[in-house]
């Protein structure tokens, strides 16, 4: 199959985050085996979902070195989106091929896929990794989980290609993400006695304003590093539920808050900055209404940040082939940190526009996938 067909058929996969990714990878396994490539599978503590990882050894059966093609099988919700089309079924138009993960990330899934048998022919020198993961979206899930088995396993890739949207342009850093749920247990009464309650909505709305204080502080006096597109460490609270009637005072409260740090930024620091607060400021005032207030907050995923060496093999091949040598830097994570982390040089590049992603008719374009599949036959032929 080709890569528009491979696309086709990856759309027509329903692998929202919350569902099951297990068609997409045995599809996937299948095609691989048809190859001679051998699969290893991690999964995930229900086995409802699943990671692969597929090698082509080199020539001479070498499993060791060579680059990963690393891509994430699930995608967001379409719930609440308007749609022109089916976002399960593939669309083409005017260049453009419509639905939900075209653009993030099954546009560079479906590349490296219909790729296989053209690489399947080269006498490689040094063999070529396929790595497919679960829940990225939601924070990053199943790819430690591959790069656990691949150490366990005593297998050592010298490089990665993370295929997020990047226009194809090199990207050598990205942020990293930290995300919370503040849980805030006052103590409920009739409106009219407010004396006797201890308002969650009120103390949570508080905390909301002094997070708020800190993002202001953070834009204002940084650090920060201009090839950000955003260029300093963003705080933002997106989720809020609380309250049960308009007559009675809130015993709970919960919502849910994330920052975006750059690379240079230890998240621990803003971590004990908002806990501190917590404890100093919020607790005391709360317990003094109510002895048995609360206020928990639990930190829900943990998405490293990513900076490549500027002079790695990886990031200097896929410059001299991309024929753009400038720097990029984007505040969307990918898994290209846990790759980093594990000692394998990596650089994101991927068909498609992040600002595409997410969306409603999100789409990628014909030519950004033939843009793909040149790079990509480079970079192996390259290595090979």
């Amino acid at each position: 199959m080709n890569t528009l067909e491979w696309l086709s058929r990856l759309i027509a996969f329903d692998t929202t985050s919350h569902n099951s990714n297990m068609e997409l990878i045995d599809c996937a396994k299948d095609w691989f085996a048809s190859h001679d490539m051998s699969t290893r599978i991690t999964k995930h503590p229900t086995e409802a979902k699943a990671n692969l990882f597929a090698t082509l050894p080199a020539h001479n059966g070498d499993l060791n070195g060579g680059i990963i093609l690393s891509g994430h099988t699930d995608v967001v919700p379409v719930d609440d989106q308007q749609w022109d089309t089916n976002p399960f079924s593939a669309a083409e138009k005017d260049g453009r091929i419509y639905g939900r993960g075209a653009c993030d990330m099954k546009g560079f899934l479906a590349v490296a896929l219909a790729l296989v048998p053209a690489f399947h022919k080269l006498k490689l020198s040094q063999p070529l990794h396929f790595a497919l993961s679960y829940d990225e979206e939601v924070g990053c899930l199943g790819a430690p989980l591959i790069i656990a088995d691949l150490q366990a396993a005593g297998i050592k890739p010298s490089a990665c290609i993370v295929g997020e949207p990047t226009d194809m342009r090199p990207v050598i850093a990205h942020k990293g993400i930290q995300s919370f749920r503040c849980r805030v247990h006052g103590q409920a009464a009739h409106s009219s006695l407010t004396p006797q309650a201890c308002n969650a909505i009120e103390y949570a709305a508080q905390l909301i304003c002094h997070i708020r204080s800190i993002a202001d502080d953070l834009r204002t006096t940084g650090p920060f590093d201009e090839y950000f597109d955003v260029p300093f460490t963003s705080i933002s609270s997106n989720k809020i539920h609380g309250g049960i009637a308009n007559n009675i005072v809130p015993e709970h409260c919960e919502f849910f808050f994330e920052f975006r740090h750059l690379p240079s930024v230890k998240p621990k620091i803003i971590i004990d900055r908002i806990n501190t607060y917590v404890r100093d400021h919020l607790l005391p005032r709360m317990q003094h209404e109510h002895a048995t207030a609360e206020i928990n907050i639990d930190h829900l995923a943990s998405v490293p940040s990513f900076e490549s060496l500027a002079a790695s093999s990886v990031t200097e091949l896929a410059r001299k082939i991309s024929g753009d040598r400038n720097i990029h830097k984007v505040a969307y994570a990918t898994e290209a940190g846990l790759f980093q982390q594990a000692q394998i040089p990596t650089i994101v590049c991927g068909p498609g526009s992040i600002e595409q992603a997410h969306r409603a008719n999100e789409f990628v374009t014909i030519e950004q996938l033939r843009k793909c599949e040149d790079f990509l036959r480079a970079m192996v032929r390259a290595c090979a």
